[in-house]
């Protein structure tokens, strides 16, 4: 008898503790990365919330670098679809001191500095259902 399986989408493997609860809260306010504009919109301001460190990897499946996403971000135009992005089922989790994982249906590696929130790493890989 063939074994069934149904999917309906990703499934998050881990539950936010309570303890993270307030830094769920705050790190969802600046996700999608780079699409609010009370966080910045000048290339100053995406150098600011990004670690020197960070990097991202894409929904194509390829790496870009720092230098990389900066230039992009600076010549790019506003997208007004994005506000209309929707996200859902956040999870968090510290991965190590002062460094946490968001993931939600999109994962994003945030580090809390003195300077404030930086990105560290985002990967923004496409999730098909399964059928």
């Amino acid at each position: 008898m063939p074994h069934e399986r149904h999917h309906s989408g990703p499934r998050i493997a881990f539950v936010t503790s309570p303890q993270l609860l307030a830094v769920l809260e705050e790190l969802k306010l600046r996700e999608p990365i780079f699409h609010h504009p009370e966080f910045g919109t000048t290339r100053r301001d995406y150098e600011n919330m990004t670690d020197a460190e960070f990097w991202e990897v894409g929904a194509s499946g390829r790496r870009y670098s720092r230098e990389f996403v900066l230039e992009t971000l600076e010549s790019r135009t506003p997208d007004p679809d994005e506000s209309k992005w929707l996200t859902r089922d956040f999870q968090c989790r510290e991965i190590a001191a002062d460094n946490y994982l968001i993931t939600y249906t999109l994962a994003t590696l945030w580090r809390r500095t003195s300077a404030g929130w930086k990105v560290l790493y985002h990967q923004g890989t496409l999730v098909e259902p399964q059928p």
